[in-house]
């Protein structure tokens, strides 16, 4: 595999850059190619400007027209290039960073602002029907992606009836409405729970299990979203009535009769509940 490792921690004396460390290694043992955008290494900024696309800050902004113009011109900020040249270039996406408040570290967030620009990760056309390719086609479509994740609560708080809710849905955002809509096959992810009190062996058990994840990921299985040129949703891009019938949400939106494909945990219970 060619594989972009993107991670997302201040400190690389942390559990997440252990983690990391671990998973490049392994990777690099087994013969595939791996390079780094470590973001608070990199300073990366995550905001969106005019200066990304050299536009003139006194007019205003449309952000797809301009970054869509600078990207077929050649006019987008250096670093955005960079970026996604690097994600042009792997067959295989990691992103890895701890969950803060429900969601990704703003850095992180604002990688994907910045790269997911009009025209290359999204509103890329289908050219028989013209309709923007997404959710399972798209503009980085033939990629895989895994996300890797750590989270301070503990596994049942983050199970289908614990009371932060289930971490399929939690992650849905950016598995589902991120990595699948520009096309990407996404597996199902790895989360390490119980993170703020994680004593050794649970450190090595889920360092064992992040590498024997990254090892099969070749062949995982990616979860079973629909697609959206797959027949299952209409002309308004509504999942048909004799799909999941009876069922709403978020869990409409997999194959079959409305389950979602687990993701992979480990950590065991802790104090700490944040």
């Amino acid at each position: 595999m060619r594989v972009l490792w993107v991670s997302a921690h201040p400190d690389p004396r942390s559990l997440n850059g252990a983690l990391r460390d671990e998973g490049v290694a392994v990777l690099r043992e087994r013969g595939h190619e791996v390079v780094e955008s470590d973001l608070y290494v990199m300073g990366w900024n995550p905001v969106v400007d005019h200066g990304d696309f050299a536009h003139d800050p006194d007019k205003r902004l449309d952000v797809l027209t301009e970054s869509q113009r600078a990207l077929e011109t050649g006019t987008l900020s250096e670093d955005i290039r960079q970026e996604q040249a690097k994600l042009l270039w792997a067959d295989t996406l990691v992103v890895q960073f701890p969950l803060w408040w429900f969601g990704m570290p703003a850095i992180l967030k604002g990688w994907f602002d910045r790269l997911f620009v009009q025209g290359f990760a999204q509103g890329v056309p289908d050219p028989a029907t013209g309709r923007a390719m997404r959710y399972g086609d798209g503009g980085l479509s033939g990629r895989r992606a895994l996300v890797v994740t750590t989270v301070g609560a503990n596994a049942a708080t983050t199970g289908p009836r614990g009371i932060h809710g289930d971490i399929n849905d939690v992650l849905f955002p950016i598995l589902h409405g991120t990595l699948w809509y520009t096309g990407m096959s996404v597996v199902p992810p790895l989360v390490v729970n119980g993170t703020v009190c994680l004593s050794g062996p649970e450190y090595e058990a889920a360092a064992e299990r992040l590498r024997e994840r990254l090892v099969a990921l070749p062949d995982t299985d990616p979860i079973p979203y629909r697609r959206q040129s797959g027949g299952d949703y209409d002309e308004h891009l509504v999942l048909r009535p004799e799909h999941a019938r009876g069922e709403e949400g978020i869990r409409i939106h997999y194959t079959g009769p409305g389950q979602t494909e687990p993701c992979e945990t480990t950590g065991g219970p802790t104090e700490a509940d944040r």
